[in-house]
């Protein structure tokens, strides 16, 4: 390999220089940054693919209040439209009396109730109000951490942070695995497994999906 590379012409030999550089520092900074994922990813990849054998203890969670009043009033007041955003008097009072985070969230309305969904990674939760006496009722069901992390992988139920982030990983994984194929082509010549490995890497799943999956 040295001998190879002490024969090509000076010009060859920079230009091969400046792309190795260019390439380990992009391929050591983008593995750096979707390491953590990397093994997110492949444990609950793992954990995803055997759901059905690891078994969930769900935890349900209950509270009870009475709305005031005057905000069940307002609330009596507003029109009965399908969906809309939480009223900002009831996400304060939620807060206040029940350490429940609706603010931000849609409520649907009717003549007999209020409804909030409270979906979340690994569980479910949601609050209603009775407009007959304001009895509010909230229900908080958690699944464990596999669940957690399952819906994590998913991005279900996770918020827009969470969904940049998974793009931004997207993007480093496509960084990670593009320069590392440039890598390979560059010390193809003195690695002569490299191309069959990568054809078996290609192949593989390939024969898999036509044979097994239908």
């Amino acid at each position: 390999m040295s001998a190879l590379i002490e024969n090509q012409p000076a010009a060859s030999r920079q230009q091969r220089a400046f792309w190795l550089k260019h390439l380990h520092r992009w391929h050591w900074i983008s593995s750096a940054l979707c390491l953590i994922g990397m093994l997110l990813f492949a444990i609950t990849g793992i954990t995803l693919n055997h759901a059905a054998q690891i078994e969930a203890h769900p935890h349900v969670e209950k509270r009870d209040a009475r709305v005031p009043a005057p905000l069940l009033q307002n609330l009596k007041q507003l029109p009965h439209a399908d969906k809309g955003p939480v009223p900002p008097e009831l996400a304060t009072w939620l807060q206040n009396t029940m350490g429940i985070e609706a603010a931000g969230h849609e409520a649907e309305f009717s003549a007999d109730e209020v409804y909030i969904a409270l979906p979340r990674p690994g569980g479910d939760a949601w609050v209603s109000v009775q407009l007959a006496d304001g009895a509010a009722h909230y229900e908080l069901t958690t699944r464990g951490w596999v669940s957690y992390l399952n819906d994590l992988h998913k991005g279900r139920n996770t918020g827009k942070a969470w969904n940049w982030f998974l793009d931004g990983f997207a993007v480093s994984c496509l960084v990670f695995c593009l320069t590392g194929l440039f890598l390979l082509k560059l010390h193809a010549g003195g690695r002569v497994a490299t191309w069959p490995l990568v054809g078996l890497g290609v192949v593989l799943p390939l024969v898999l999906a036509l044979l097994f999956i239908h």
